[in-house]
């Protein structure tokens, strides 16, 4: 039973890690635990250890304090209701899976190369990009950038 991790800390730890996954450094890869530790602690925030961090990561902590939170938040520049909101949630993982495709050196070419095009020419570009998505078998909904 020691294993067990709740239906809300499998929620927070996918959130937590995502965080970590996708908001670092440009040029690098994630933040280290220690990292976010000492980050969180320069910036003001309640003293979190490395341990603790690994705990929401895995989900073996699943209520840890609105002041841990919103020390995240603020340490991975999202909102602290992306921890709370489903709504704001969904929004922020959009927002993530953005910064995600824009890591992609072949998306980023795209998308500068699409700068300056006429609001008609993009949206032809954007109705090819979704049938090219079909064709491959990719879920509309699994794309960044999706008007709800």
């Amino acid at each position: 039973m020691g294993d067990e991790v709740s239906e809300e800390g499998r929620i927070l730890a996918e959130k937590v890690d995502r965080l970590f996954q996708v908001i670092h450094p440009t040029g690098r890869g994630p933040y280290s635990l220690r990292e976010v530790a000492q980050g969180i602690a320069d910036r003001g925030g309640p003293t979190m250890s490395a341990s603790f961090l690994h705990q929401l990561r895995k989900g073996q902590r699943d209520n840890p304090g609105i002041k841990y939170l919103k020390a995240l938040a603020d340490f991975f520049g999202v909102p602290p209701s992306y921890f709370f909101d489903e709504e704001e949630g969904r929004r922020v993982d959009t927002e993530l899976s953005l910064l995600e495709s824009m890591r992609d050196n072949q998306v980023r070419s795209v998308a500068l190369r699409a700068s300056g095009l006429s609001p008609e020419t993009l949206r032809t570009v954007q109705a090819i990009i979704e049938r090219a998505r079909e064709l491959e078998g990719l879920n509309k909904d699994e794309g960044p950038g999706e008007d709800a």
